[in-house]
């Protein structure tokens, strides 16, 4: 009884958010996905560079090795993005931080999708267990929101190029504040996503030596099954359905999908936390063993936790509880 209360709770959640979401149509935009490439005219054009920059991966995902010159004011970290966007406000980085006494482990923390606030139970939590929380806003969210949308549409869409362009953004980003942070004295940065969040996290984690730990929450590897079956992104689905297959989806957003870097993610010197939702719809429990399956054939140093809630009630009591504890355990334990 209780547990069918709980996915009705999800459902309506879910569908609150889904009012506003508009379906539109395929785009390729390869200039924004591939900025040094030529305009792919097809999308087996698109998916060759996808696969290239998968090949290339330390590379697409690359950032200068210096930390940014960077603002800190009070509790506001802000510093221009490397990736220029025809948006103005999503062209500067803003993080907010909750500072902890005498730690040298800062948490980056990176929000799921559509986020309009961030989290400060959650701030104060680790910050109470001795991590210096640093709550970035990840490309169209927040203070870097794009005027006139009613959600983070640029993130996450059809527009497939625009798609990979946020989400390397956002990784992009994140790795320059790693590089701020250890240069400002925090001897560990580990990171933490949630849901589109832990796609980004698992991106930055894979490609950024620095990072040690990295905690994925309602987590997957394929993000282009997670947006074909989930029930966040009908409207994505619904937008896309008859003008692209599921398997040319996966081939085009194979720079975003993290079980491409599966030998990465399971490098020796890094520890990764993967909590699941067992109830969960918008990422299906059967995306997120995919990867678990995969982390694990390959040696990785994988935790996993898995928490009979849905997406959404994750934020409730006893769950978000049990999540906090568990994480804090894990970011606590000894490399």
């Amino acid at each position: 009884m209780y547990h069918r209360w709980l996915d009705r709770w999800d459902a309506r959640r879910g569908q609150r958010s889904n009012k506003i979401k508009q379906t539109t149509g395929l785009e390729l935009r390869t200039d924004l996905a591939f900025p040094k490439a030529e305009c792919a005219a097809s999308l087996a054009e698109f998916n060759a560079l996808a696969a290239a920059a998968v090949a290339d991966s330390p590379s697409f995902y690359g950032v200068d090795t210096e930390a940014p010159v960077a603002s800190w004011k009070d509790d506001w970290i802000s510093f221009p993005s490397s990736v220029r966007t025809d948006t103005p406000e999503n062209n500067t980085i803003h993080a907010k931080v909750t500072e902890a006494r005498s730690s040298d482990h800062a948490l980056i923390v990176l929000h799921h999708w559509n986020a309009t606030s961030r989290n400060a139970q959650l701030a104060r939590f680790f910050a109470w267990r001795g991590f210096t929380v640093v709550e970035m806003a990840m490309p169209y969210h927040l203070e870097r929101h794009r005027p006139g949308s009613l959600h983070a549409d640029y993130m996450l869409s059809p527009n497939l190029g625009r798609t990979i362009q946020s989400v390397r953004q956002a990784v992009l980003d994140g790795r320059q504040l790693v590089a701020f942070l250890q240069h400002r004295g925090y001897g560990t940065v580990s990171v933490l996503g949630i849901s589109l969040g832990s796609w980004v996290a698992g991106l930055i984690a894979a490609h950024e030596a620095k990072v040690t730990k990295a905690a994925l929450f309602l987590t997957a590897g394929s993000l282009a099954d997670m947006v074909w079956t989930g029930s966040a992104t009908r409207h994505i689905r619904a937008s896309l359905d008859g003008q692209i297959a599921l398997s040319e989806l996966r081939r085009a957003w194979a720079p975003l999908d993290l079980e491409r870097y599966a030998e990465r993610l399971a490098r020796p010197d890094l520890q990764i936390q993967i909590l699941l939702a067992e109830r969960d719809t918008v990422v299906l429990p059967a995306l997120s063993e995919s990867l678990v399956v995969e982390l694990d054939r390959l040696g990785a140093r994988s935790h996993v936790t898995k928490i009979n809630c849905g997406h959404y009630s994750l934020t409730l009591p006893p769950y978000v509880i049990k999540a906090g504890i568990s994480t804090a355990k894990f970011l606590n334990r000894k490399v």
